[in-house]
């Protein structure tokens, strides 16, 4: 049986997900009947029943699949969407980004690599007075610039970002690894149900393509492995934290069109 909590947070996601959620969640009772129970009675991350937060984008507007490692190991940073970290509020500040962000490495090295794709900052120049410079006019009056994490977030969604943890919860006495491991058989149904949405939809266009799976890390970079991912084009990259995330070229031409971090 699935534990009651867990039909609750399922009903905070989308509708268009729900069936596929609970089918998901059978999927990991079929594999591993205890694991649902122990999660119920521990002391899990994401809180506040966010646990399928990132499924609150339609499941037919998904053009992409965003995958992380986990929940961030703190309360306030963990939001149940990868790489959205709640304590960040404002992106910028005087001296450059703020530093809520620059707290957030990976967030940190994932707007680097924005600003590099958008010609803003030189690849062998992404501190001190060049970030300043650009802080300066995205704080200016009638900026062009997106202002904070939630808006960095909305422009991911608008773009058909799902932005998917391979573990959707974290627990301290959990390795990482471990509890990615548990979540295998829910990701499979995921990207099952987004593989049959596209071949059963009579509308398809080029616009419609099967979705991209952006893979980050080692923990995402075994979704790669999975049977079902075969049918995904894949764009893959080493985990944001590292610097060389920032002049990865296949990220910028992935992301660079998007201009994320304009208003929309």
């Amino acid at each position: 049986m699935i534990p009651e909590q867990f039909f609750e947070m399922v009903q905070k996601a989308d509708p268009s997900w729900h069936a596929v959620l609970t089918k998901g969640l059978q999927s990991v009772i079929a594999a591993d009947p205890l694991y649902l129970q122990d999660l119920a009675g521990s002391a899990f991350l994401p809180t506040d029943g966010r646990l399928f937060a990132a499924f609150t984008l339609p499941l037919g507007r998904v053009r992409y699949v965003l995958v992380g490692e986990g929940p961030y190991p703190r309360a306030e940073s963990a939001t149940g969407v990868c790489f959205m970290d709640g304590a960040v509020g404002s992106l910028w500040s005087a001296g450059g980004l703020s530093k809520a962000v620059n707290r957030a490495t990976s967030l940190r090295n994932f707007m680097k690599m924005l600003l590099v794709s958008a010609g803003q900052l030189h690849p062998d120049r992404t501190a001190g007075d060049a970030l300043a410079g650009i802080a300066a006019r995205a704080l200016a009056p009638a900026s062009p610039f997106i202002q904070t994490l939630t808006e960095l977030q909305h422009n991911l969604t608008a773009n058909g970002f799902l932005l998917l943890n391979a573990a959707l919860a974290f627990r301290k006495d959990v390795p990482p690894l471990k509890e990615a491991r548990g979540w295998q058989p829910f990701l499979t149904t995921v990207l099952t149900a987004l593989a049959q949405n596209f071949n059963t939809d009579q509308t398809t266009t080029q616009e419609q393509a099967l979705p991209t799976l952006v893979l980050w890390g080692k923990v995402a970079g075994q979704i790669e492995a999975m049977k079902i991912a075969r049918h995904f084009p894949k764009a893959i990259a080493e985990h944001p934290y590292n610097l060389t995330f920032i002049t990865n070229k296949s990220m910028q031409s992935l992301f660079g069109p998007m201009a994320l971090l304009n208003v929309i």
